[in-house]
């Protein structure tokens, strides 16, 4: 097949979909470092979120009820790096590394409690993948129409959510507490909002939408859990973050990238376009994203309090 002949429609509906836990997670992590909270445990809140999605719709039979398990789960588990971080002063990258330690060998205890064996869960009946939706008449539009506007649920929620996030960020009180607390935390204290409950705010943001991006893996691109079926996608989705330049939308398309040369290995294996072992496509998406950080990161600037400690300090009696 000519090399050409790959570079399609179809790839670039492919690159949307790949790179929709990413955009998600990015999102998240975006929040959450603009209160000021390094979270590098996406990865592990997704694997979380991934599980109970599966778990509560394989048992319940309803996707949906899967997807709400699965966000709640992501971010009842950020609770714990945001009371490591926050509360008790922890510092924000070894908290980030146990917590994906932890989520790795929980959902690999709880495979085994729960379904009786370790690796893949049993398959789910009905997965959210099964209610694609095309838009009318926006679908018909020529190659923009079935890239954005023939998707599954959780695609065009993560759209809503760039949306959302960067109107939050810009345009309400609590977006702009938020964006203090990681630029400025001492003023903002002094001004009386709580620089803690702002963290926990991002933190727990975070959360919720890495659930979202791990119940994307497990009920609506595929139809069962697998042990580490993040692959990575929760450290891409924090270079993803950080080559957008710690915005929603930069997030965004530094989400399609990594997903378009995620779905473009994908292709390349299929096809055998090119006579190499397979091992070098397994690798592009990795080397993409560290080529792009290479390249991004003396652009974008963290803010300012990002990863610094705050501590209220009371009075001496």
């Amino acid at each position: 097949m000519n090399v050409l002949s790959i570079f399609n429609t179809d790839l670039l509906v492919a690159m949307v979909r790949l790179s929709t836990p990413i955009t998600l997670a990015a999102i998240g992590a975006t929040i959450c470092e603009r209160s000021g909270v390094v979270n590098i445990a996406m990865e592990g809140i997704m694997i979380v979120g991934a599980f109970f999605a599966a778990v509560v719709a394989y048992f319940t039979g309803s996707p949906w009820l899967g997807l709400v398990a699965g966000v709640f789960a992501g971010g009842v588990y950020s609770m714990i790096h945001a009371a490591a971080t926050v509360s008790l002063h922890l510092d924000h990258t070894v908290s980030g590394a146990v917590l994906n330690i932890l989520a790795f060998g929980l959902t690999r205890y709880l495979m085994v409690l729960v379904f009786g064996h370790p690796g893949t869960s049993e398959p789910i009946a009905r997965t959210l993948g099964n209610f694609q939706v095309a838009i009318p008449l926006l679908s018909r539009i020529p190659v923009i129409g079935p890239i954005f506007f023939n998707q599954t649920p959780i695609v065009y929620l993560s759209f809503v959510m760039v949306i959302f996030f960067t109107w939050f960020l810009k345009k309400t009180k609590t977006g702009l507490h938020v964006r203090a607390s990681g630029e400025h935390p001492l003023a903002l204290e002094t001004i009386g909002v709580s620089v803690y409950r702002m963290r926990y705010l991002g933190v727990i943001v975070s959360g919720l939408m890495g659930g979202l991006a791990g119940a994307y893996l497990s009920i609506e691109n595929s139809a069962s859990f697998t042990e580490g079926m993040t692959n990575g996608k929760g450290f891409i989705a924090m270079a993803a973050m950080i080559s957008g330049g710690w915005r929603p939308v930069g997030a965004f398309l530094a989400s399609l990238f990594f997903g378009f040369a995620d779905a473009l290995q994908i292709r390349f294996q299929v096809f055998k376009v090119l006579q190499v072992p397979e091992e070098i496509f397994i690798i592009f998406p990795y080397i993409a994203t560290l080529l792009a950080v290479a390249g991004l990161v003396r652009r974008s600037r963290p803010p300012k309090a990002d990863g610094v400690d705050f501590m209220i300090e009371r009075p001496e009696e």
